[in-house]
């Protein structure tokens, strides 16, 4: 009798083939496969490094070499306003965009948190300072005129100069009480002007916090009118 064929039973227990492409083996590194080409080297970048930050050296010398420039532009002008008198005539430094940002700069870097309301300006070439100066420290600009210029309800005073007698007016709603004040005008002489200005800042009840100009006569002893408040001044002659 012949024998029934049996089916074979698969093996269940037997792993299933991966479909997955086997993956190669991975070169250590540090290693390179027998016959693999040398990778060439990485090539450098052509960028170049940054400066180095310049010392304090070197910024001073180029504080000294901006300020040297500045007082190259300004020019002395003999007998003018009057007979015997020298003008420092600063019309060239004006005109000289690097320059005015040097004296501008040499000036807002003084007074940076020192908490200005109010910059007053004194005309005429004290507007050109002072206006720029206040919008550097965030602070208000308030005009001090010669009489007949200025159009609301002012307050007056009178002063001398060292070829004459003057008056400034400032309007009388100019600045709060308390404020802090910065006076700024281009040259101090004998300080008559500047006195009478913070006469009329004190007379708002305003505080003159400091004077600040462009040149200074030493000769002429002006600091000396203007008792123990700060000053500072950007070229001394």
């Amino acid at each position: 009798m012949a024998a029934k064929k049996t089916k074979k039973t698969p093996n269940r227990h037997k792993p299933a083939k991966s479909s997955r492409t086997p993956q190669k083996k991975r070169t250590p590194k540090g290693s390179r496969a027998a016959g693999a080409k040398k990778s060439k080297p990485a090539k450098k970048s052509k960028r170049r490094s940054a400066p180095k930050k310049r010392g304090a050296l070197s910024n001073l010398a180029l504080e000294l070499d901006g300020m040297a420039h500045v007082r190259e532009l300004i020019r002395d002008i003999k007998n003018f306003p009057q007979p015997g008198i020298v003008f420092k005539d600063i019309t060239p430094l004006l005109a000289d965009p690097r320059a005015f940002h040097i004296v501008l700069d040499a000036m807002a870097e003084r007074f940076v948190g020192e908490h200005i309301d109010a910059v007053v300006g004194i005309e005429s070439r004290g507007f050109i300072f002072g206006g720029a100066l206040a919008a550097r420290l965030n602070a208000s600009f308030v005009p001090v005129r010669k009489p007949g210029k200025l159009p609301y309800r002012t307050e007056k005073v009178s002063y001398s100069l060292e070829y004459g007698e003057s008056e400034l007016e400032m309007h009388r709603d100019s600045l709060a009480e308390g404020a802090r004040v910065l006076i700024v005008d281009d040259l101090l002489a004998t300080g008559g002007t500047a006195a009478a200005a913070a006469e009329l800042v004190d007379r708002q009840g305003a505080i003159v916090a400091a004077f600040a100009f462009v040149i200074e006569l030493d000769a002429l002893d002006g600091r000396r009118r203007l008792e123990n408040t700060p000053i500072v001044s950007i070229l001394n002659y």
